[in-house]
């Protein structure tokens, strides 16, 4: 059966180059490396196993993903020959990091360690555009003091009005493709419509990366999303993203880093604004980063810059430095030495969407989780109040001319006149920078959206953050072309928030109804949208490439040879610890964490639930208060359940929400060192290490736990998350998802009698299941000790002072 397995099933044409020479003959290769070499002369001699063996032999020892790479590149420290891979902590310098309106906060945290000078003014950018429309001494005067601080540490900076920070990353040349960089935002996931892996970082990192030029990430699992087909016309990027946050919209790729990808034809019929739009939108997919290939459609775009930015300089039109990072031998040199998966890479998840099935869609209300086909809302007559073109997913310059398309259309029919919005709608337009919006005016776009009784706002956020002008009203109903829609985002939280095109919201405006303009053409024979896990083709249907069947031999001969192994030593891969195997330990770190286990049996407890809003932005709260109220939102009765040195054990997705930094204080004030959950969410991750709480993920304890003591699945709770207004200065955080609870469950918190120990440097977990109940152990992964002297030294601001008195 295993040879079978490794057999290819191959049909091809010979005319096709040799990189791409598809199989007729099935073929076998051995096991081992050494056999690779001893081949028949036949095979070298046929073309087909001449492409198969040399890849073999070229082939990287340890494949990786395009994520993988491109942190290997701007990861510090590493190992002789160390590669990194998925679930890796690193240390990274960026090559970039941007901060917007909460600049001054970093600034404040980066003087509060010590710190006076950004350590590479090259590497930091500073934009102002959340609140560019809120004209109050207090915020003009926090405008000056970004502005004055950025000028005196000589960092590149971009004003009020400019443009939206990740838009201006991006047309500014900041974010590269096959770099890596970070922002003080979540949607700096947008970065990898270029092939740039962009990433959010909180405060405490920002300030760190501004003092020393680093900080830590641990590389999180790689989903791969393979796109078929090509898009319908009338269908858009904006479609494809909604349409996945609605298709799959089970926490799928929930934490994940994602990596687009797909035919030549596929990806040429997504343009580089279309990839922006769905790359900026995995934030609210749920995943962390959302890469796009650095392909033939990439470098139209970047020899397209590369010239405009050259005939601005000859013009003298430059405001900025544009032209010295959009060049061409800039340009010519990623080319040369371009980036891309390996074939054989390991993939946490495999999904597929065929583009040629999408139709336009329509996400909410109030949930990107809810996608509907604007057909079927188009049938409901669902009247709207406010409609928007806003923010940095589809402001860009070919959204505007989309969108004043339909009322170019509309004049048409109209006698030449451009027809107006229709009665009791207020339609908003804001570009996504002012480049983008010159851009629109020169194309008339502008003025005809204007005509149409469009109300221009200042290049921002502004209404898609639920600041400034036009936000909804109790009762109202709004469409955005927007990113995020939950409940109170926009406005009231009795207001109906729905996402689509930049030309369904025009077509919307101008009918006074969720309605679009009529430019769908539905693909003959079309029965439903094609999407679901794995590549999306059907194995009567492959052909096999020279790298696809690469790939594939690699990864069975992985599996086998896995297989044996445990089969060799009765089900363990290794019965010997291996001391180069093992982590180091820094002098003075625990070897060891070991404690009973208090149990909050709930998925997706928010910050809320472990810090309550009221609190968090008073300054006067002690430490004893904190321990007090420490999850007291999701059971008063913590405080007097849990003991100091327990381990707090919860669910999946625990710390989801705002990036409230006393959500981990709070628990360490409880004097808890460690929480153990199936999973975290993000930003609790980062937040617990920068203030030195440990914490490891075993999902099979989450299990064990409820197969115990539950024995029923959970059920959600709608209880309303309050998040404080301070927040819009912190990392803007996707709303946390529902808390799920067993109803059957009496106890919110449970002490177990269970007892938890992890052995970090063989990066092992032991549980005892009471005291007269079983044993058993698994491996987790590594701390290693650029993460431990974070936490020794009493999180990572504490970590940044040593950096800075030892440099001085």
């Amino acid at each position: 059966g295993r040879t079978a397995s490794l057999l290819l099933k191959c049909r091809a044409p010979t005319a096709l180059p040799l990189r791409r020479a598809l199989y007729h003959k099935p073929r076998l290769y051995t096991t081992t490396s050494a056999r690779r070499q001893d081949v028949f002369h036949s095979q070298l001699e046929d073309p087909s196993s001449a492409a198969i063996l040399s890849l073999l032999k070229t082939s990287p020892r340890v494949p990786q993903t395009l994520t993988e790479k491109i942190v290997q590149r701007y990861s510090l420290g590493l190992p002789k020959d160390k590669v990194v891979k998925s679930g890796d902590y690193v240390t990274l310098s960026p090559h970039r990091c941007m901060t917007h309106d909460n600049s001054w906060p970093v600034a404040l945290k980066f003087m509060s360690i010590g710190a006076s000078k950004i350590n590479d003014k090259n590497q930091i950018v500073m934009t102002l555009d959340h609140d560019v429309q809120n004209k109050s001494e207090s915020n003009l005067r926090k405008y000056r003091q970004i502005e004055e601080f950025a000028k005196k540490q000589g960092v590149d900076f971009y004003p009020a009005g400019r443009g939206i920070g990740h838009q201006i990353m991006v047309e500014e040349g900041y974010a590269w493709p096959g770099t890596l960089a970070v922002a003080s935002d979540s949607h700096t996931n947008m970065y990898g419509g270029i092939g740039c892996l962009g990433t959010p970082v909180v405060r405490t990192d920002a300030a760190s990366i501004w003092a020393t030029g680093r900080t830590w990430w641990q590389i999180p699992p790689i989903a791969k999303v393979t796109l078929t087909g090509t898009l319908p016309v009338g269908v858009t990027g904006k479609d494809v993203i909604v349409a996945l946050c609605g298709l799959f919209n089970n926490d799928e790729v929930l934490n994940h880093a994602i990596e687009f990808t797909g035919s030549e034809d596929t990806m040429r019929s997504l343009p580089v604004d279309d990839r922006l739009a769905i790359a900026n939108m995995t934030t609210e997919w749920g995943a962390l980063t959302g890469l796009f290939p650095i392909d033939s459609v990439l470098q139209g775009w970047l020899r397209y810059k590369a010239t405009e930015a050259a005939l601005y300089k000859r013009h003298n039109l430059n405001e900025s430095s544009t032209d010295e990072r959009f060049t061409h031998p800039r340009v010519e040199e990623l080319l040369a030495n371009q980036l891309s998966a390996d074939k054989g890479a390991k993939y946490a998840k495999h999904l597929h969407l065929d583009l040629s099935s999408l139709s336009p869609y329509v996400s909410g209300p109030n949930s990107v989780k809810v996608a509907t086909p604007l057909s079927e809302l188009a049938a409901k007559d669902i009247k709207i109040n406010r409609a928007y073109l806003v923010s940095c997913t589809n402001s860009r310059a070919s959204d505007l001319a989309a969108a004043a398309k339909v009322f170019k259309d509309a004049a048409k029919k109209n006698g030449g006149k451009i027809p107006k919005i229709a009665e009791g709608v207020n339609f908003y337009i804001a570009a996504a920078s002012t480049p983008e919006q010159l851009a629109a005016e020169e194309a008339g776009d502008w003025q005809a959206m204007l005509d149409a009784g469009a109300q221009p706002l200042p290049a921002g956020c502004g209404p898609c953050i639920g600041l400034g002008t036009g936000l909804l009203e109790p009762g109202e109903v709004g469409i955005s072309a927007s990113n995020r829609n939950f409940k109170g985002r926009m406005g009231s939280t009795d207001a109906k928030a729905y996402l689509a095109s930049p030309e369904v919201v025009a077509a919307s405006a101008l009918t006074g109804k969720i309605n679009g303009p009529g430019w769908y053409e539905r693909p003959e024979g079309w029965s439903g949208v094609v999407r679901g896990e794995g590549d999306g083709i059907r194995e009567e249907d492959r052909m096999i490439s020279a790298e696809e069947a690469l790939e594939k031999v690699i990864g069975q001969l992985d599996d086998l040879l896995g297989t044996a192994e445990k089969d060799i030593h009765g089900g363990e891969v290794a019965t010997k610890e291996d001391d180069r195997a093992l982590t180091e330990v820094l002098p003075g770190f625990p070897e060891k964490v070991e404690g009973e286990i208090v149990f909050c049996d709930a998925d997706n407890i928010n910050t809320d639930g472990i810090y309550p809003g009221k609190y968090t932005y008073q300054d006067d709260v002690t430490v004893e208060k904190m321990a007090q109220v420490c999850m007291e939102n999701y059971d008063p009765e913590f405080a007097s359940i849990a003991k100091e040195g327990d381990i707090l054990v919860s669910g999946f997705n625990f710390g989801c929400g705002s990036s409230r930094e006393q959500a981990a204080t709070a628990i360490l004030a409880k004097k808890i060192p460690l929480v153990v959950a199936g999973s975290f969410g993000n930003i609790f991750s980062r937040n617990s290490i920068n203030n030195a709480l440990m914490g490891v993920e075993v999902p099979k304890l989450v299990r064990r736990l409820r197969e115990t003591f539950s024995g029923a699945p959970a059920e959600v709770s709608q209880k309303d998350v309050n998040e404080p207004k301070g927040n819009w200065e912190s990392l803007d955080s996707p709303l946390p998802a529902p808390q799920n609870t067993p109803p059957q469950e009496k106890k919110l918190t449970r002490r177990t009698g269970w007892t938890f120990k992890w052995d970090v440097r063989r990066s092992r977990v032991e549980i005892q299941e009471g005291k007269d109940g079983a044993t058993w152990s698994q491996k987790v992964g590594e701390l290693p000790p650029n993460v431990q002297e974070i936490i020794a030294r009493g999180g990572l601001e504490k970590w940044v002072k040593k950096e800075i008195e030892t440099s001085t």
